[in-house]
C-alpha cells in the first residue's frame, strides 16, 4: 500500500478567529469550521472526553490544508511557541509566495514580525521566517526565476 498524501498540518490557537484572518489574509481558503466532540474522538487522540472548535483552511491550489484547532476541554497543557527554530518537533510551516515583500507588508498589519531578516540563498529563493497570530513561526518563500 502507497501513502497516498499528506492530509493536513494541524495548529493549536487560542483565537480561532484572529488565526483564521490571518491565514486568508496570507491567501489560504476558509473551507470549513465545526465543533469536534464526543467519544470518538477522544479515542483518536487519546485525551478523552475532549470539545474542539476547528477550521480547516485550504490553500489555493486546493492541494494542501491547514487544520487550526482551538480546544475548550480538555486544557492545553504545553506552549512552544517561543521556541527557536531549532527546537526538537514541529515547529513551523512554510508558504510559497509570489511576492515576499508584498506578503511581508500584507501580513504586519495583522501583527505579523519578522524573526530575523529577508535573505537570497543563491539565485533560487528569498527566504524568512515570521511570527504569526499568537507567535506561530512560519517560513516565507519566494522562488527567483
Amino acid at each position: 500500500m502507497a501513502l497516498k498524501r499528506m492530509d493536513n498540518v494541524g495548529i493549536v490557537v487560542e483565537d480561532l478567529g484572529r488565526a483564521i484572518d490571518f491565514f486568508r489574509e496570507l491567501g489560504l481558503e476558509l473551507e470549513g469550521r465545526a465543533m469536534i466532540e464526543g467519544e470518538w474522538a477522544g479515542r483518536v487522540t487519546g485525551l478523552g472526553n475532549q470539545h474542539v472548535e476547528i477550521a480547516m483552511m485550504r490553500t489555493p491550489d486546493g492541494h494542501s490544508r491547514l487544520e487550526l484547532s482551538r480546544f475548550l476541554a480538555p486544557d492545553v497543557v504545553a506552549d512552544h511557541r517561543s521556541a527557536p527554530v531549532n527546537a526538537l518537533g514541529y515547529l513551523r510551516v512554510m508558504f510559497a509566495v509570489d511576492d515576499i515583500d508584498e506578503t511581508l507588508e500584507r501580513l504586519r498589519m495583522r501583527g505579523a514580525e519578522l524573526v530575523g531578516e529577508v535573505v537570497q540563498y543563491k539565485d533560487a529563493y528569498r527566504l524568512c521566517y515570521i511570527r504569526g497570530p499568537e507567535g506561530i513561526l512560519i517560513g516565507l518563500a519566494e522562488e527567483l526565476r
